[in-house]
Parts: structure tokens; C-alpha cells; sequence
């Protein structure tokens, strides 16, 4: 199976997702906040947050996982994204989250995995940017690390899911018209 037929988009509630690890757009803090990461915390319950004060927080880019406590997922992977500033460097911090984020569910023995769209909310990354570079990540990721059988992007509104739609359908599109 080629990396793009392990790659689906959902839309819904990633809190809800029933697979081996969420990925948790968090805050530098790792200790809660707004959108995805205050969904994720209040479904989790007390105990990630306990979970997550052990950390030391985590950097722009980087990935940190916990239990999943009182989710459906076994694991919570906290990955930060970049707030958007419109510098080059958005991008690559951008993929970088991702990129730890498939690392780190390696790591930890993920065969599934979901994604929000990371950074295009509160930080305010433009999501018109973001998911070529959410989906090019991510079936490198898919590449490198074979044991992750299921990639789902969980995207909350319509409009997101279009976005989200449309560029897979290109992606799929150029691969059939390299092939």
C-alpha cells in the first residue's frame, strides 16, 4: 500500500479519534490552552495536565509525547507549531512539528495517527499554506516510518476539510499523471 492510500482526511473532533496516538497542537507550555489543545486536555482529563508539568514545556517545532489518559488514543503527542509571522523560517518550523511528531509516534510504537491542522488557528498560520506542507510531511513521514498504517488529518470545519480535500486530490492527481 503507497504512502498516499495510508493518508485519509476526517472531519470531526480529534479528541474523539480512536487510534494509537492524537497529535496535540499545543502551546510552548504544554499546560493546556484554547481550540485543539484545550479540546484535547478537557477530554483527557486531570491527569495529562499532571503528565504534562513533568516536561519542561517543548520548543516551536518539536514533539513530546504523554498517555492518553481518558481518550479513545493511547498516546497524546504534544507537537508545537510556529505562530505566523510571515517569515521563512514558519515554514520549516511548520514541517518540523510534523516531522517530530511522526518520529516521535515511531518512537513510541503508533500504527495509527491523527493530525489536526497545526498552527492554523489561534497562531494563525494561513491554512491555504499550511496543508501542502501538513501533506507533504506527512507522506514523507509515511515513507519513512512503514509500521504507521493509518494517517488521518482530523479537520473541524467544512471549509478546512475543503482545503484539505482539494490539495490531496492534486497531490493524487500529479502522482497518477507521474506513474
Amino acid at each position: 500500500m503507497s504512502e498516499i492510500d495510508r493518508l485519509r482526511l476526517v472531519q470531526g473532533d480529534i479528541a474523539e479519534q480512536e487510534v494509537d496516538a492524537i497529535v496535540n497542537a499545543a502551546n510552548t507550555s504544554l499546560l493546556g490552552g484554547g481550540g485543539v489543545d484545550g479540546a484535547i486536555h478537557r477530554a483527557a482529563g486531570p491527569l495529562l495536565l499532571e503528565e504534562c508539568r513533568t516536561l519542561g514545556g517543548c520548543d516551536a517545532g518539536d514533539a513530546k509525547a504523554t498517555k492518553g489518559y481518558r481518550l479513545p488514543a493511547r498516546w497524546v503527542i504534544h507537537t508545537v507549531g510556529p505562530i505566523w509571522r510571515g517569515r521563512p523560517e514558519d515554514d520549516a518550523l511548520l514541517a518540523s512539528a510534523y516531522r517530530r511528531s511522526l518520529e516521535t509516534a515511531a518512537e513510541i510504537g503508533a500504527e495509527t495517527i491523527a493530525f489536526p491542522s497545526i498552527s492554523t488557528g489561534a497562531y494563525r498560520f494561513p491554512i491555504t499554506r499550511a496543508c501542502p506542507i501538513a501533506l507533504r510531511a506527512a507522506l514523507d513521514g509515511l515513507f519513512r516510518f512503514p509500521q504507521i498504517r493509518e494517517l488521518r488529518f482530523v479537520l473541524f470545519s467544512d471549509a478546512d476539510y475543503a482545503i484539505y480535500q482539494d490539495n490531496l486530490s492534486k497531490l493524487q492527481q500529479s502522482r497518477r499523471e507521474r506513474s
